[in-house]
């Protein structure tokens, strides 16, 4: 005899994640600190393009409904807010090019243009709020909150700004390198943009050190490659059996 199993029990439903909220911005502002920035970056991991950072300053008092972590809102939704946020809040936008990439690396040049937009700031902030794990090297307190952009507001706003920013400069570099498809991936290592480096090797935008970028590079550009000496390499070297010694070394 058979028996019938037994239904098998609903799975635990994953609560939503919270959205980012107002909350440390309204703690420092009740204590009299203020202007508060948040800001963020987008654009560390593409093979090709710039990196750009943007900082924010939110007006208490006319905050844009819907702000939220970049990555969570739809490209209709970051477009709709970016407008409402450079309406009501202060903005400011810094660009890492792709020549500081290869020249300081990215994190370095991740750094630089967040310190930028920081500075940048119509009005100088008293405190900021960046996303990650580096703090900035600014005039005023620094505080780094990892997966920011999922908690603090400003830090949100500000990477709607980038994300919305960088993803507009790529659609125009997509139209100087036609055939990457950079208006879809934004420059990001997808198949579809692999492939395109493999058939027609890296741009002027690719980022020479990562490594499909130079794989490509390698490829259809080898003479732009310097060879690399074979440490392990034996070459012949001449013995001398006489040995010549200085009168006035006194030996």
């Amino acid at each position: 005899m058979i028996r019938d199993k037994k239904p098998a029990k609903d799975a635990p439903k994953t609560a939503a994640p919270a959205k980012a909220s107002f909350r440390r911005e309204r703690v420092l502002l009740k204590r009299g600190i203020w202007p508060v920035a948040g800001c963020d970056e987008a654009g560390r991991g593409p093979l090709a393009g710039p990196v750009v950072a943007a900082a924010v300053i939110l007006d208490p008092d006319r905050i844009p409904r819907g702000i939220d972590d970049s990555k969570r809102l739809t490209a209709e939704a970051r477009e709709r807010l970016f407008d409402r946020i450079c309406a009501t809040a202060q903005v400011s936008v810094a660009v890492a090019s792709r020549a500081r990439i290869d020249r300081d690396n990215i994190l370095r040049a991740s750094l630089w243009a967040l310190k930028r937009a920081v500075v940048a700031l119509p009005e100088a902030p008293r405190h900021v709020f960046v996303d990650g794990r580096d703090r900035l090297d600014t005039e005023c307190d620094c505080e780094a909150v990892i997966g920011g952009d999922g908690i603090v507001l400003s830090i949100a706003a500000a990477s709607i700004v980038a994300k919305v920013t960088r993803d507009r400069l790529m659609c125009a570099l997509a139209q100087d390198c036609p055939g990457y498809g950079f208006e879809q991936h934004k420059g990001y290592g997808v198949p579809e943009h692999l492939d395109a480096l493999n058939r027609l090797g890296p741009t002027i935008h690719h980022r020479s050190f990562f490594a499909p970028v130079a794989a490509a590079r390698a490829k259809h550009m080898p003479w732009t490659v310097e060879p690399v000496q074979d440490l392990f390499e034996v070459t012949e070297v001449e013995v001398q059996t006489g040995i010549e010694i200085d009168a006035s070394a006194g030996l």
